[in-house]
Parts: structure tokens; C-alpha cells; sequence
């Protein structure tokens, strides 16, 4: 369950999504995805907490294009409320140790304030080089993307979808008749809605199933605690 979660997208322009970061094993393997905030912080899923490299600038994860900037972690920050049985609160922040340089490849994602809603059918795009089929397995080399309508909490909830387990601090999105959604690898990345990232990919049953809308993070129930968090880091850190 942990990364079940681009089935049913398509490859965007390289380099137009400029904010995504691949999340990667020491040994190089992509494990989740997550967003650039600012040059030191990213933003992703709680349960993507393992050792890691931070990859930003990259589009294919199998061809070296030169436009990639590979920084190791300082600082991991899950949230401190995150539950694993129940995924609320699956948001964490990374502090890199060294700058990303933004350029014409990589550049940061704006957040929405605290509290801002989101309605129900507002188009969203969810990026990111996880599995492009719920069965076979298959890692894209390329990133890929989708465009999906917000589900409501009520509809997300309901006993024929999530029966009760989508919390205030989630948000749902996927086509009532499936096909389209995040999937395994996906976990972590950005769920930009109106220019802004409003979902981190968290979880869901299987990928891209009518019944179950993929489920994220709702980003703007955490607006003050990330700005608390990277302002008290910087504070406590006397950097």
C-alpha cells in the first residue's frame, strides 16, 4: 500500500514541469517524487523517509542529459503527527544540503495559503516516473503526467470508495469511471491545481480504479506548519 499509487497519462514537454524532484535510493533507484519550494527545502510524502538522493532537473531517469543537479539530504522533517496506519499527515519536508541552482531546468513550485479549498472538479495535474500500469510493473523512463478533476471528501468517503478513511487533511482526485491516476513510484510527488501544488501523491487502492480516486496530502492544512518549520530550522540552526 505504502507506494501504490502516472497510469492513463502522457509525456509532457521535457523540462516544462521544473520543480519535480526524483527521490532515489543511494544506489541510484527512483523511489517517489516531491516538489522544490525553495533552492534548500522539497516538499513529499512521509512515507517516502529512506535514504536518499535528491535528483532535480531530470526527465529521462535512464539517460544522462546534463541538466540534472544531484544533492544529498541534510535534514529530513516528517510530519511529526504522520500515522502510518491511517496515512493522515503523510507530508515531510527535506532541507538539501547544498543549494539547487535554478535555471531554465529547474525552478520552484508555489504553495497555496493555509486553508485554501479546492473545489470539487477542478482540473489538476499529478507528475511523476512511477508505474505506468497497475499490473505490469513498468518504470517510465520519462516523466510523465496527467490531468485529473477533484473528487469531493463526501464522494472519497463514501462506503462503495473509502468508506470513512479519507481525513480533513486529504483530498481525493480521479475520474469516476478510472483509468487516469498516480501509481506505484508516484508517492511524494506534486498535485498542482491553478498554478499551485495542493496535493502531495499519498496513497490509494490499487492505481487508477473507477471505485478509488487516488488520495493526497492536502498541502494547504500544512501551509504554516512548512513555513514554521523551515523558519524555526534557520533559526535554531543560526545559519
Amino acid at each position: 500500500l505504502c507506494q501504490e499509487r502516472i497510469v492513463g497519462g502522457y509525456a509532457p514537454v521535457p523540462h516544462s514541469i521544473r520543480y519535480i524532484v526524483s527521490i532515489q535510493t543511494t544506489e541510484r533507484q527512483h523511489v517517489c517524487g516531491g516538489s522544490l519550494i525553495n533552492k534548500y527545502w522539497v516538499i513529499t510524502a512521509a512515507h517516502c523517509n529512506i535514504g536518499m538522493m535528491i535528483v532535480a532537473g531530470d526527465y529521462s531517469l535512464t539517460i544522462y542529459e546534463g541538466t540534472e543537479q544531484e544533492i544529498l539530504p541534510q535534514h529530513l522533517v516528517p510530519h511529526p503527527e504522520y500515522n502510518k496506519t491511517t496515512n493522515n499527515n503523510d507530508i515531510m519536508l527535506i532541507k538539501l544540503k547544498a543549494p539547487v541552482d535554478l535555471s531554465s531546468y529547474v525552478s520552484v513550485a508555489l504553495l497555496p495559503r493555509q486553508g485554501a479549498p479546492i473545489a470539487e472538479g477542478r482540473m489538476c495535474r499529478v507528475s511523476g516516473w512511477g508505474y505506468t500500469s497497475p499490473n505490469t510493473g513498468l518504470i517510465p523512463a520519462t516523466l510523465r503526467t496527467v490531468k485529473l478533476p477533484i473528487v469531493s471528501a463526501r464522494n472519497c468517503n463514501s462506503s462503495e470508495s473509502f468508506d470513512g478513511g479519507i481525513t480533513d487533511n486529504m483530498i481525493c482526485a480521479g475520474y469516476s469511471t478510472g483509468g487516469k491516476d498516480a501509481c506505484k513510484g508516484d508517492s511524494g510527488g506534486p498535485l498542482v491545481c491553478e498554478g499551485r501544488v495542493y496535493g502531495v501523491v499519498s496513497w490509494g487502492k490499487g492505481c487508477a480504479d473507477a471505485q478509488f480516486p487516488g488520495v493526497y496530502t492536502a498541502v494547504s492544512k500544512y501551509r504554516m506548519w512548512i513555513d514554521d518549520t523551515i523558519f524555526n530550522y534557520y533559526s535554531n540552526k543560526n545559519i
